[in-house]
């Protein structure tokens, strides 16, 4: 049996369309879809664990082609009894003096729910973390977030084009 193809993906992500599309196209072509943490799926594609990888703000450079797919909203967590939750949206500067707390992660989450501080995460991890003790509200004017798919340049996998052009929407007769 072939080695499956491997697209490691970031927290917030759901390449659940994607793997369905390649599943319906590709028969005959396992897919493995790989949850890691940002340094880890980068750290997968230089090492060719992974083949592609969905990350947050990467640019292409010499080292790895990148297809930018949509941007992503930010968000501030907070516990649901802070004053954060009354509103509908914030911006930064309705956040002065509050305790700012680093990481984006399910123990970050869980520190904002302890009442230790608010987080700031893209509405997608924040969605991924999301618990009953706390409330994510839109932030409009902090710094967007963007997903793009990499792959190394140095690939000549034909997988990686049929990857590309599902993730791009074409269809199965479609040329480039």
């Amino acid at each position: 049996m072939p080695l499956p193809f491997v697209v490691a993906f970031v927290p917030g992500v759901t390449p659940g369309k994607w793997e369905r599309v390649w599943g319906e196209r590709m028969r005959r072509e396992r897919l493995e879809v790989r949850p890691l943490p940002q340094d880890a799926a980068v750290a997968a594609l230089r090492d060719g664990t992974a083949h592609m990888a969905l990350l947050r703000d990467v640019a292409a450079d010499d080292e790895f082609h990148v297809i930018p797919l949509y941007r992503e909203r930010p968000v501030v967590v907070a516990p649901k009894d802070h004053p954060v939750a009354t509103f509908e949206e914030l911006s930064l500067a309705d956040l002065d003096g509050e305790t700012m707390l680093e990481g984006q992660g399910a123990d970050t989450v869980e520190l904002v729910a302890a009442n230790v501080g608010l987080a700031l995460m893209p509405m997608s991890v924040a969605r991924a973390h999301s618990r009953r003790d706390v409330v994510s509200r839109p932030l409009t004017d902090a710094p967007d977030s963007g997903i793009g798919l990499a792959w190394p340049r140095a690939s000549d996998d034909p997988r990686v084009d049929a990857f590309v052009g599902i993730v791009r929407g074409r269809t199965p007769n479609s040329s480039r």
